[in-house]
């Protein structure tokens, strides 16, 4: 798993990091980083040294631009009471 280094230079990237349930979109162009949690539709940009996305780009897996505008629906826990 894991972003290839050559993808960022190639182009836009866009990466699911299902772990955390959030999606990334690295804008070549201006070297943006955008962030989106699932179940959510907007993005937040956010700094390119933040950890969750070094740990998103290392473990995560590279997707398709529609997979990242679609997005994915927040799973839901459900806590036993005993």
């Amino acid at each position: 798993m894991g972003v290839e280094h050559a993808a960022f230079a190639a182009g836009d990237v866009y990466i699911d990091f299902p772990y955390e349930e959030v999606f990334f979109r690295f804008e070549k162009a201006t070297g943006k980083v955008f962030r989106k949690f699932y179940g959510e539709a907007a993005e937040t940009e956010i700094p390119r040294d933040n950890n969750l996305y070094a740990e998103g780009t290392i473990a995560g897996t590279e997707v398709t631009a529609d997979l990242y505008a679609k997005g994915r629906p927040r799973r839901v826990y459900e806590l036993s009471r005993k």
